[in-house]
């Protein structure tokens, strides 16, 4: 397990893969203009069943990407599949993922007060048996997609969604790696399973939604289950850094959130780069 509090010392993959791109592009062979297309995200929306209820999800792809790629679970905040969710659904579709952006409440409800997102939060992680059925009833419409290639999977939450994946990998959940950004660390599965998988938890060190004993005993808890763990704690972000919208939110609330431009793009590409090593296409050896 590695434990990261502040700045991120990963390698730089994902950077590192594009700039290998812009070398071949600047061959001595290579044409003095290149004139290329960026992808065209899509979106749909998808309607699913769990547990006897309809869900309202949202797939995001690339038009133009040839072949099956990795899919990427999405689990929003605890305002529901609202557009900041979708929008980074888009993100990562432009990527070149195929991203399902789970509807966790279902119904597509989404919650505009505190005390509304509080209550429908509390309802599904109060009965974990029941959000875990619905978390694997959307990984299953993800997995069925064609353009998707089921055995490179992994999840990613936000707040609320945080905790629904970091409780996902407690189950052993079939997926390369989950990402929480600024997610609750509650432990709400009863008998924690080894997950294969890589986890990244990034939180705000001045979050004061997330009690630091509680973050310390989930890392304690992989830790136990030999699972290899990235915590990463950016200093001065607040709950919710990754959100343009927290700060009026904040306002309107008085909650103690905050966006933070460096941590949520520092958070970002930590994700991106392990994305880019446990997506990695293993090299067919070659006979001599």
């Amino acid at each position: 397990m590695r434990m990261l509090r502040g700045w991120c010392a990963g390698t730089l993959l994902f950077a590192q893969s594009v700039f290998s791109a812009g070398q071949a592009m600047a061959a001595e062979d290579a044409p003095l203009v290149n004139r290329l297309e960026g992808p065209q995200v899509v979106t749909e929306t998808v309607t699913y069943r769990a547990n006897g209820e309809e869900h309202v999800g949202l797939i995001a792809r690339d038009a133009k990407a040839q072949g099956r790629r990795p899919g990427i679970l999405l689990v929003h905040e605890w305002w529901g599949l609202n557009s900041y969710a979708r929008k980074r659904a888009e993100q990562l579709a432009g990527l070149g993922y195929v991203v399902m952006a789970v509807d966790m409440y279902g119904g597509g409800r989404t919650a505009e007060h505190p005390k509304e997102a509080g209550a429908f939060s509390s309802a599904v992680m109060s009965d974990w048996p029941k959000a875990e059925s619905s978390f694997n009833s959307a990984l299953a419409v993800l997995r069925s997609r064609p353009e998707v290639d089921g055995e490179r999977m992994a999840a990613i939450g936000y707040c609320f969604g945080g905790a629904v994946v970091l409780n996902m990998a407690l189950t052993g959940a079939p997926l390369k790696a989950v990402v929480s950004f600024h997610g609750s660390p509650s432990i709400a599965v009863t008998e924690p399973e080894p997950f294969a998988g890589r986890v990244v938890i990034q939180n705000g060190a001045a979050d004061t939604l997330v009690p630091q004993e509680d973050l310390d005993k989930l890392v304690a808890t992989f830790q136990s289950l030999e699972t290899r763990t990235t915590l990463i704690q950016y200093p001065g972000a607040k709950h919710a850094f990754t959100n343009p919208e927290s700060d009026a939110k904040a306002a309107k609330y008085d909650l103690p959130l905050g966006y933070d431009a460096a941590a949520d793009s520092a958070s970002w590409q930590v994700m991106l780069n392990l994305f880019n090593e446990v997506f990695k296409t293993p090299k067919k050896s070659v006979k001599t």
